[in-house]
């Protein structure tokens, strides 16, 4: 199987969520930790632009947001599924619940201050606060369509929520049925941060023990077997990758915009973290989209994209 190189942080949710799933599939994989907040020069020599967290790379090919990167790993190690024969539609849709609605609850109940406090290092306001006041700064930058709930609103939204996880594991141990699917890795990276992140916010967990049970399960699973590498040695091997291909199939071609393939376009978020990749639209299909793109330091890189959550657009510059 091809190397598989996770770039992401600890603290990351979303990193969090993609450990996991590489744990459910006792995969083996290389970790480079990128900074949590921009400038992120490394990371954009391999994707152009994107700069959210995490992204994967396999040799010189890069798949950004999470939802795509499940279905990378579904297709180089079928079983166990992600997507059930049963649920395959249903897991999808729970899934993109549970990241554009409970996970934004969540965080904004997270960082309260008591929360954001415990997170960025704890001790007086003045330690804490530039730290906090930073990360705020650069995350406000990323959040063009998703505004931030009040905390009431927020708590209030995310204790309803996780009443309905809590219904959704009555009398079976994963939301969907008696195995993890993709609903479960995405309902859970939120609830882990305010769990393990923001502890001191992690009161509203107790009300619903079947949730608290379920988050037990969830992490016995483990991340998988994790190997340390650095930036620097992703980039290189990028460059020095033969093009073996990509991991999802690039045809057929599905024209929505009237924009032919060896266009040059922009692929960017329509709702967090706007900022463009630019490159060589090579592939449309159904479900993704592929850009090749030459970085000075990673050489021909191929970055792909979900159609899904993100918007393309013929490059004018």
């Amino acid at each position: 199987m091809a190397e598989l190189i996770l770039h992401h942080y600890p603290s990351s949710p979303f990193s969090e969520k993609i450990r996991l799933v590489l744990g459910h599939k006792q995969l083996a994989w290389k970790s480079v930790i990128v900074p949590s907040t921009l400038p992120k020069p490394d990371v954009g020599a391999l994707t152009g632009g994107y700069r959210k967290t995490p992204f994967l790379q396999i040799g010189s090919h890069i798949y950004c947001d999470t939802a795509l990167i499940c279905d990378v790993l579904e297709q180089l190690q079928p079983e166990p599924a992600l997507y059930p024969a049963a649920h395959k539609g249903l897991a999808r849709v729970v899934a993109q619940w549970a990241e554009e609605r409970l996970f934004w609850a969540a965080m904004s109940h997270n960082f309260q201050p008591r929360g954001a406090a415990q997170v960025f290092g704890g001790g007086p306001p003045e330690q804490w606060g530039p730290i906090a006041k930073a990360f705020s700064e650069d995350r406000a930058r990323m959040r063009t369509a998703v505004p931030r709930l009040p905390l009431p609103d927020a708590s209030a939204a995310y204790r309803s929520y996780l009443r309905r996880l809590s219904d959704m594991l009555h009398e079976q141990p994963y939301l969907l049925g008696p195995a993890p699917c993709v609903a479960d890795f995405a309902a859970y990276h939120p609830l882990w941060f305010t769990r393990t992140q923001a502890s001191l916010t992690a009161g509203i967990l107790e009300a619903t023990p079947a949730v608290l049970a379920w988050m037990d399960r969830m992490a016995a699973i483990g991340h998988g077997r994790m190997e340390k590498s650095s930036a620097a040695q992703a980039i290189a091997l990028c460059a020095a990758a033969p093009d073996q291909g990509a991991v999802l199939r690039n045809t057929p071609f599905q024209d929505e915009h009237g924009i032919a393939l060896g266009s040059r376009v922009s692929i960017a978020s329509d709702s967090f973290g706007p900022e463009p990749s630019t490159g060589e639209l090579v592939a449309a299909t159904r479900m993704h989209y592929t850009l090749r793109r030459v970085d000075e330091r990673a050489g021909v890189v191929h970055v792909h994209f979900p159609r899904i959550g993100y918007v393309m657009k013929k490059d004018e510059t």
